[in-house]
């Protein structure tokens, strides 16, 4: 199946996982997050690694330990999870990446461009609040 926008599996357990423990009032362990979500354990644990690591969660080892936000939900994007996960999103306007186009106008009319700035937008202006 095609698709236009194709968002990476570690990118959506990343934000999944941040809107399920903004969500909750108490520490959610990662076997709760990968039954819920039904990613894969091993796979969810080292986005949550990469989360904790970079300050988003704070992680508490040992039987009732769990994840809990490093930061306020009203303070972090989903950009800011999607970009740490996927690196910064660039706007790359021609697909085929051609040195030198042989059209005087994009086939596309700048439709990727396009996409890619409300995509972009959509994710910098959603909060993890808004979405609790």
């Amino acid at each position: 199946m095609s698709r236009i926008i194709n968002i990476s599996e570690a990118a959506s357990i990343a934000i999944h996982s941040m809107v399920a423990i903004a969500k909750s009032n108490v520490k959610i362990n990662a076997n709760e997050l990968a039954i819920a979500s039904n990613f894969s354990r091993n796979h969810l644990s080292k986005v949550m690694h990469q989360l904790t690591k970079s300050g988003f969660l704070i992680s508490d080892r040992g039987p009732k330990g769990g994840f809990v936000l490093g930061r306020d939900a009203d303070k972090i994007t989903l950009l800011e999870i999607f970009e740490l996960v996927e690196g910064i999103i660039e706007d790359i306007s021609c697909m085929g990446n051609c040195a030198i186009c042989p059209f005087k106008d994009c086939i596309f009319g700048g439709l990727t461009s396009k996409l890619t700035k409300e995509f972009k937008e959509y994710l910098s202006k959603t909060k993890l609040s808004d979405l609790i």
